[in-house]
């Protein structure tokens, strides 16, 4: 054997390493896609059932808030892109909860006190679930929500219709609030 094919050959397993490694990946995109935050895609046009103790004692219910817009926000106080969606956030609810829009906020917190304190501070009346499990709560976990902010929008039937209300949230509320 030349010296030089002792380095063709190295270098012609790490090629066929790679070939082999991306065919791999290929082959297992769509299990990955499906696990994404699009996960609930088959559940818009559906009713979303949402219930439980907020953690300031409230029952809550999304069947009970049915004739009314709901935007579903999971997210946490330590997550700096949501704290930056907050101030767009309350305008909505400030603008449009006398026309029938409530908030029903899913924390990804692990503190209570944390939560609780930022939550007085901004002035957030809107109830928040906790449950200090993290990225492990049992909404998260039951709608595949593997990033936030995520928000999502549900009509006036309770049927979930928008999973990325973020972009030109104020405006998709109107839609849904115009909507008999």
């Amino acid at each position: 054997m030349t010296k030089k094919s002792l380095f063709v050959q190295p270098a012609a397993r790490l090629a066929l390493l790679f070939a082999v490694a991306g065919l791999v990946v290929v082959a297992l995109l769509p299990t990955f896609a499906q696990s994404g935050n699009n996960s609930g895609a088959d559940r818009v046009g559906k009713p979303l059932s949402l219930k439980f103790t907020a953690v300031d004692g409230r029952p809550t219910d999304l069947e009970k808030l049915r004739g009314k817009v709901v935007l579903v926000d999971f997210w946490a106080t330590w997550c700096v892109p949501c704290v930056r969606e907050l101030p767009k956030v309350k305008a909505a609810h400030e603008k449009l909860h006398p026309k029938g829009f409530e908030i029903v906020g899913i924390s990804f917190d692990q503190s209570k006190a944390a939560l609780q304190n930022f939550v007085a501070k901004n002035k957030m009346p809107w109830p928040q679930y906790f449950d200090g499990l993290g990225w492990k709560n049992k909404f998260g976990k039951q709608f595949e929500i593997h990033s936030i902010p995520t928000m999502w929008l549900v009509d006036k039937k309770g049927n979930l219709r928008e999973l990325n209300a973020r972009q030109d949230l104020e405006g998709k509320i109107q839609k849904l609030l115009e909507e008999k």
